[in-house]
């Protein structure tokens, strides 16, 4: 069962320094094992934004031990870094992110473009599958601010889907979404981590949202307490 692990911390620690030194996340020991789809909840302010930003390694400021498939990642460079995240995380805000200025296929595209994994051609077809499989592929040659709210975030989880990842991460992916919307993206979520058996991490604030997730994990001033 060893190599079913995703990410692990070991005694995850991190510090604020504005204006004085606070603790933001204390001592975390957490595993996500693949194909779980996990939320993480807790008041505002209680290090569960943080925590996902440290698990991503775009916050790289921290003590203690982080890995992405049994792999340390502390301490690697930042260009590395950057290699893990193209290549073993998808990315769900709740802004969505999307480049006006292109269609809905080549904002799902871009990150695939830039990973370089797969020729021009494969990608565009695995972008056109992926689009299907959420239900937009009549807004594929749409450009992006064309698109409603809930389209806008079905076009993030097919980008965040396009260099198949090792971990979906979504901070409030729902956040800006209305409850029909929400839901909707929410079943997709869960089709994936079911049918495709993919690991998905997200933040919330909703509590319906994480109530039907496979596991959730509560913070309170910086720890884990379930």
């Amino acid at each position: 069962m060893e190599n079913n692990k995703v990410i692990e911390t070991i005694g995850l620690t991190k510090y604020f320094y504005d204006p004085v030194k606070f603790q933001v996340i204390k001592n975390i020991d957490l595993i996500i094992n693949h194909g779980e789809f996990v939320s993480i909840v807790g008041k505002s302010g209680c290090g569960k934004s943080t925590l996902l930003y440290l698990l991503s390694t775009m916050d790289t400021d921290y003590e203690g031990q982080l890995f992405i498939h049994n792999e340390l990642v502390t301490g690697q460079s930042d260009t590395n870094l950057a290699k893990i995240r193209s290549d073993k995380i998808g990315f769900v805000f709740q802004f969505h992110y999307l480049l006006y200025e292109y269609n809905v296929l080549m904002n799902v595209m871009l990150p695939g473009l830039k990973l370089g994994k797969y020729s021009k051609q494969e990608l565009e077809h695995r972008a056109m599958g992926h689009i299907k499989t959420l239900g937009i592929e009549n807004q594929a040659l749409k450009k992006a601010n064309q698109l409603s709210g809930g389209e806008k975030q079905r076009v993030a989880i097919a980008r965040a889907l396009i260099n198949d990842p090792l971990i979906i991460m979504g901070d409030e992916p729902t956040g800006n979404l209305d409850r029909k919307n929400g839901d909707l993206v929410f079943d997709i979520l869960k089709n994936l981590a079911k049918e495709n058996n993919q690991t998905i991490l997200v933040v919330t604030h909703d509590a319906d949202f994480a109530a039907k997730t496979d596991r959730i994990i509560t913070m309170e001033d910086g720890r884990i307490l379930s």
